[in-house]
């Protein structure tokens, strides 16, 4: 009874921030435009094919005796976004909500399907041959959206490669590093305080952060960049404990940017506003210096929902969604959605150190890493901790490509909890 206690709890949120926007709507007397909330019985509909599904996957959780406190973390999260988007978008709270629903289908495949997708494992040269290819598509059929050319327009949909590349990633790293373990972690060469194998097997991990960079110059997608490089950085390191891995890629790393910076101008614009965005404040840096007002503004418990004006963030919320909530609800609401993400890390990680197999160790938490990292990125990017990326906030931001692939992932980490079972 407590696991679905549990889950009704992000359906309160959503159902409470939705009557709160109603009340505000009807009190302020608005007319009704492409910018309010539409009739509630619009997102009926969808709403209760979120609840079945959500019913049915925790079902299944329960019935194979996966962890069943992953999605009521993840449903609460979503809860928040769906009221944030509502907030701030109310246009595209449908479209949310319609993709809340396809991503949760797919999860429903992934679980009942993982046995098959497991196979994958056994196959790392092709899997990291289809994630170059699939990375590769934005360069010769992409189309430039928000400054980063990484986006493919199929009609009216609009899908990122690297949303689902970065989970392909995920399952070479995996096979990969679990495959080559006892060679990475015997080293042939010494150069100064590094050691290290053979270049032929360090060769892959050297294409990976060659990747990163050239998606970095080429598709101006530093978000992206930095989640795929430091993916490879941090599961190197899982699997071979060897700090040479760490020193190298950010050798690499380091002399890659200072190159970038020379050659390219949109790469000295974007470091040159994270150095110094007052210098230009109601220009390129208007983003990064709008998301610390707001964030400056909320304070300890925020200016109330509704009451702030996270509206004066360009595209607040995809990359900016963490602003708009510390605004109106306070360093405390934005403490509690870290605390969530650092909750899935922890039982993705406290699950792959119970896994024999290690590969299955490596993907479980390669994915408590992924969701982590990203948040890390996009949160440090939006308070001037690191430059700005273009990635989304997962399960919270607005996107279909980025709530699909979340879910994915999320149906992962679910899937592989049961292999604790079976070691």
């Amino acid at each position: 009874m407590r696991n679905w206690g549990l889950l009704t709890a992000p359906l309160g949120i959503f159902l409470c921030g939705m009557t709160v926007l109603y009340l505000k709507m009807q009190g302020a007397m608005q007319k009704v435009t492409t910018n309010t909330l539409q009739d509630p019985l619009t997102y009926v509909p969808y709403l209760l094919v979120a609840i079945f599904l959500t019913i049915v996957i925790q079902m299944v959780v329960i019935r194979r005796k996966l962890d069943t406190f992953i999605l009521p973390i993840i449903l609460m999260l979503v809860s928040i976004g769906l009221v944030e988007i509502a907030r701030l978008k109310p246009a595209l709270l449908l479209r949310q909500m319609q993709w809340l629903c396809i991503a949760m289908l797919v999860m429903f495949f992934v679980i009942r399907l993982w046995p098959k997708i497991r196979r994958m494992l056994n196959y790392p040269y092709l899997l990291g041959i289809g994630c170059v290819f699939l990375l590769g598509l934005p360069l010769l059929f992409g189309t430039e959206i928000g400054g980063s050319k990484n986006w493919l327009v199929l009609g009216p949909v609009s899908l990122q490669p690297s949303e689902f590349g970065k989970i392909i990633l995920l399952f070479f790293l995996a096979s990969y590093l679990s495959d080559h373990r006892r060679v990475l972690t015997l080293p042939a060469h010494k150069f100064l305080f590094l050691r290290l194998p053979p270049l032929r097997f360090i060769a892959p991990l050297i294409c990976i952060w060659g990747m990163a960079v050239l998606m970095f110059v080429v598709e101006k997608d530093l978000g992206s960049a930095l989640l795929f490089f430091g993916m490879a950085v941090l599961m190197t390191y899982m699997a071979t404990g060897s700090k040479s891995y760490v020193f190298l890629a950010l050798g690499f790393m380091g002399i890659a940017a200072a190159a970038s910076y020379a050659m390219f101008g949109h790469v000295r614009v974007r470091f040159d506003i994270w150095l110094d965005p007052w210098a230009d404040p109601n220009g390129m840096a208007y983003q990064v210096v709008q998301s610390l007002f707001a964030i400056g503004t909320g304070g300890l418990w925020g200016t109330g929902f509704g009451f702030g004006h996270p509206g004066f963030i360009p595209e607040v919320h995809t990359d900016f969604i963490f602003s708009a909530i510390v605004e109106e609800m306070g360093l405390t609401a934005g403490l509690m959605l870290i605390i969530c993400y650092a909750l899935l890390f922890w039982r993705g990680i406290k699950g792959a150190l119970k896994l024999k197999n290690t590969t299955e160790a490596l993907l479980m938490a390669g994915c408590g890493v992924l969701i982590l990292l990203q948040m890390f990125i996009i949160i440090a990017g939006v308070t001037k901790f690191l430059p700005l990326t273009g990635i989304t906030l997962p399960f919270v931001s607005y996107g279909g490509s980025s709530m699909v692939s979340s879910f994915i992932l999320l149906a992962l980490l679910l899937s592989l909890t049961k292999e604790q079972k079976n070691v």
